[in-house]
């Protein structure tokens, strides 16, 4: 079943269940994936679909640390809720232990000894980590292993 197809059928049992967080949630995901098919003009595909999961759940999580630095617990709550939401479809995340072994591979295939070569390293990393690690992340771990 497809992605897309998961969130549609998610909506109908949330809607069963009057659940109304995951219900609220996921229709604003699917409205989202809605939007950028239009933009694009085709149907979406599996990989795409969780690119842009990626993006919602970044947006969640960045929102709830701005409410609690503002002291708005209750929406900062809100937002957590809603990212459990979105990470329930998303793939599981990588370890440390997994992405410094990805980056090692990469660091090893691409032939990199600086950091001039950093873009390489990350084009090969980046393509296997897509919704399962955060881009700040592998890019900080990349350049703390090319800078060693």
């Amino acid at each position: 079943m497809s992605l897309k197809a998961q969130l549609t059928q998610a909506m109908k049992e949330a809607m069963k269940a009057k659940d109304t967080v995951r219900l609220t949630t996921v229709r604003m995901a699917l409205a989202a994936v809605k939007n950028k098919e239009i933009e694009a003009g085709k149907e979406l595909d599996d990989a795409a679909v969780t690119a842009l999961l990626s993006t919602l759940a970044k947006q969640r999580r960045e929102a709830a640390e701005a409410y609690r630095d503002g002291d708005r617990e209750e929406l900062a709550v809100k937002e957590e809720a809603e990212l459990v939401v979105i990470q329930s479809f998303l793939p599981e995340p990588l370890t440390e232990a997994e992405l410094d072994e990805l980056i090692e591979a990469a660091v090893a295939e691409s032939g990199a000894g600086s950091m001039k070569d950093m873009g390489k390293v990350m084009k090969l990393v980046s393509a296997q980590t897509t919704g399962r690690a955060d881009g700040r992340l592998v890019s900080e771990r990349v350049k703390a292993r090319l800078s060693a």
